[in-house]
């Protein structure tokens, strides 16, 4: 498609380049995707005038994208040469010190074993963090929030059944029915047995 260009010296229409570029080996299907990729790479030039678009390109775009390229990739290199001297630099310094000898050998090993033996001890302690201080203070904090719970919802709970008595008085034996079903009396007796002072509960659990 280049040589379109290169040959004329002229502007194109993209729908004249579609009839010229079977003869450059070009089916005109493809040459829209081609003459797009040729923008991309800066070696055809377009522009809109009016509502056409025009493209062009002459052999003096091509020299100077060939230059701008190759400048871009001496620039690059120059960078990359330098860069490996920098590591190069780098890792001779790391070296120094660092060399194999029997001190060093036995150093690793010492470092090694003090590993171990730290890795050992973190699981030690990970097994004693249920008896942690800070850890039974906050199960004695939950334990308070869950007795003010359960006690809340069984003033709820006595509240419906006085409310359900005094609105149905004649279905008492009913409610009452339906109240040992679900368990609300059985139930009710058990809070009322396990509402403790706190101190009862803390000294149960540092018990265990």
């Amino acid at each position: 498609m280049l040589q379109i260009f290169y040959e004329s010296q002229d502007f194109f229409l993209l729908k004249e380049l579609e009839k010229m570029g079977p003869k450059k080996g070009v089916i005109s299907q493809s040459v829209k995707d081609v003459v797009q990729s040729l923008v991309d790479d800066d070696l055809v030039l377009k522009d809109k005038i009016g509502t056409s678009v025009y493209f062009w390109s002459l052999p003096s775009c091509a020299g100077n994208q060939l230059r701008n390229t190759y400048n871009k990739l001496e620039s690059d290199l120059s960078n990359s040469k330098s860069r490996y001297l920098e590591l190069v630099e780098q890792r001779d310094n790391l070296k120094r010190g660092r060399e194999d000898s029997e001190e060093r050998e036995a150093a690793l090993e010492e470092l090694k074993a003090v590993e171990l033996h730290h890795k050992k001890l973190k699981e030690e302690l990970a097994a004693y963090a249920d008896s942690d201080p800070s850890a039974l203070e906050a199960m004695k904090d939950a334990i308070d929030v869950a007795h003010s719970a359960a006690n809340r919802w069984t003033d709820n709970i006595f509240t419906l059944q006085q409310w359900c008595s005094t609105t149905f008085p004649q279905a008492k034996e009913q409610l009452e029915h339906m109240y040992r079903e679900v368990g609300c009396v059985l139930l009710l007796g058990l809070l009322s047995l396990q509402c403790l002072p706190r101190h009862s509960y803390t000294l149960h659990i540092l018990a265990e």
